[in-house]
């Protein structure tokens, strides 16, 4: 039997990418096979594809961190009822639970390790979760990366309380999810966009705030006034060229929880805003298997939360569906099903 996966092969860029056919994978002792259901792609794939994000990564390499799908083969020593079972796959499968491990940058799907852009994955039996029963696969393959990230951003090390205020950059999919998780949580939520629709389009997911930046180039200040004092969180996705603004919305005390790197990942920065004020800046590199678990039980409890999808595709139709997301014409995930 076929199984097609997409691969880097011989140089990076979009117009590199091939599906290519090859022999379905077998599960070794301790892994899973599963038939994927579906995908979704973040902005470190497009990083991927293009050498931008590692231009030493060797090749040929199958890029995708985001995937759900069902398992239909088990290895020696995992237990035969794992078979049928709907599951997703965590980010990092080497960083298990407790804090992050020295070695977790070598164990990421995606780039250094195969990824999950196939028909068909083979994973550590550790690493999969039943994702909320209710969700259709599109949705369930936006938890592994977005979800996680922004859980780990907004609950573990931002530890956001209700009645705290939060402000969330832009209106991808991390960004969605952190505004949806504040909301859940009980806290007030700011988030930023230069498209004035899409912050009206917030506005109805429950944001209790908008601020465009291009009309708005102070918009640290303008956050932090709305706040009050400064906002306790911000889930920070641009990077360099945004962290200064972040900064100025923060309150003394606060968290940034550094993410993203859209807007740069070089910037001189007046580190007296992070010392005198005590704000601490926390780098947030997705999360582990127990943070993807933790997550999914959480959304089981709140049936009313469910992730915003801007566009589906089918899995054969990658190269499309990142340039889509290159042009920054989505608002939450873009997702591929395998059809």
């Amino acid at each position: 039997m076929i199984s097609h996966s997409w691969q880097i092969t011989g140089r990076f860029g979009l117009d590199a990418l091939q599906w290519v056919p090859g022999a379905v994978p077998v599960p070794a002792a301790g892994e899973v096979r599963l038939k994927v259901r579906a995908v979704s792609i973040n902005y470190r794939d497009l990083l991927m594809v293009r050498g931008h994000y590692n231009p030493r990564q060797p090749l040929p390499l199958v890029p995708g961190s985001d995937c759900v799908g069902v398992v239909d083969a088990v290895g020696e020593g995992v237990d035969p009822s794992q078979l049928g079972r709907r599951v997703c796959v965590a980010f990092n499968p080497g960083w298990r639970e407790g804090p992050i491990p020295p070695s977790a940058t070598r164990t990421t799907l995606g780039g250094p390790v195969r990824g999950v852009f196939a028909e068909h994955v083979v994973v550590s039996a550790q690493a999969i979760v039943t994702p909320p029963e209710h969700w259709t696969d599109a949705e369930c393959a936006t938890l592994p990366c977005a979800g996680v990230t922004a859980w780990r951003a907004v609950v573990v090390e931002g530890r956001v309380r209700p009645g705290q205020t939060l402000l969330t950059l832009g209106t991808g999919g991390v960004s969605l999810y952190a505004l949806q998780l504040g909301k859940l949580i009980g806290a007030r939520v700011c988030i930023t966009s230069s498209s004035h629709d899409k912050l009206a389009r917030a506005a109805a997911l429950g944001a209790d705030h908008g601020i465009c930046y291009t009309d708005d180039p102070r918009w640290g200040r303008t956050a932090a006034a709305w706040a009050g004092q400064g906002v306790h969180t911000v889930v920070e996705l641009g990077g360099a060229g945004t962290l200064q603004q972040s900064l100025r919305a923060v309150r003394t005390g606060g968290t940034v929880a550094l993410i993203g790197v859209l807007a740069g990942v070089k910037s001189e920065l007046a580190l007296t805003s992070v010392l005198m004020r005590h704000v601490r800046v926390q780098g947030i590199f997705v999360g582990s298997v127990d943070d993807l678990s933790d997550l999914c039980a959480a959304l089981r409890q709140a049936p009313e939360v469910r992730p915003v999808l801007d566009r589906t595709f089918p899995l054969t139709e990658l190269p499309e569906a990142l340039q889509w997301m290159a042009d920054g014409r989505h608002f939450g995930k873009v997702a591929l099903e395998v059809r």
